[in-house]
């Protein structure tokens, strides 16, 4: 069993699963979510578990379920989010919503979110102020300057009544119907 903060005495055992397998799985979540989602502690047996928790779905196998929630820091945001947003359904001698709602405990006491929140907006404006500069470089560079603009404007011919008139001599529609 890992070591980590949740005990077996927390939580009630399973027709299936004893409370050491469930303190175990909650311990290894939370290690797993401190190695900043290190891909090497994703192995089958936690992502079996893992995808029947917090009402997550399968996402066909282990590779794309990472993908989804584990590619990088926005998405880890996001599971971390859901995650907490949980309701944590079911009575924890047929489910896992005992573990879970320490999980959601634990991860309220630690400052994980806020610090991925930081690296998300980081990395937003990073990609803002790199797009800004392309955009810049783009369209103020090649912009000449206001005094060089040629004047090209055509000095404009007064329209007399008879010349309007005598465009519409001819019908433009013979019927409304």
């Amino acid at each position: 069993m890992e070591k980590g903060p949740l005990s077996p005495d927390q939580f009630t055992a399973t027709q299936f699963d004893s409370a050491e397998v469930k303190a175990a799985f909650g311990n290894h979540f939370l290690h797993f979510v401190h190695s900043e989602f290190n891909r090497s502690l994703f192995r089958k047996p936690f992502y079996n578990r893992l995808s029947m928790c917090f009402s997550h779905i399968a996402h066909y196998d282990l590779a794309g379920f990472y993908d989804v929630w584990f590619a990088d820091d926005e998405s880890r945001l996001n599971f971390l989010h859901h995650t907490l947003r949980f309701p944590c359904y079911g009575d924890p001698a047929y489910t896992y919503s005992d573990v879970e709602r320490e999980i959601q405990r634990h991860i309220l006491t630690t400052s994980l979110v806020r610090q991925y929140e930081l690296r998300v907006a980081a990395a937003v404006r990073s990609r803002e102020i790199t797009q800004m500069e392309r955009l810049q470089a783009k369209y103020l560079a090649s912009q000449p300057a206001a005094n060089n603009i040629p004047q090209t404007t055509v000095p404009a011919q007064p329209v007399s009544r008879l010349t309007i008139a005598e465009s519409m001599s001819e019908p433009v529609q013979a019927s409304l119907f």
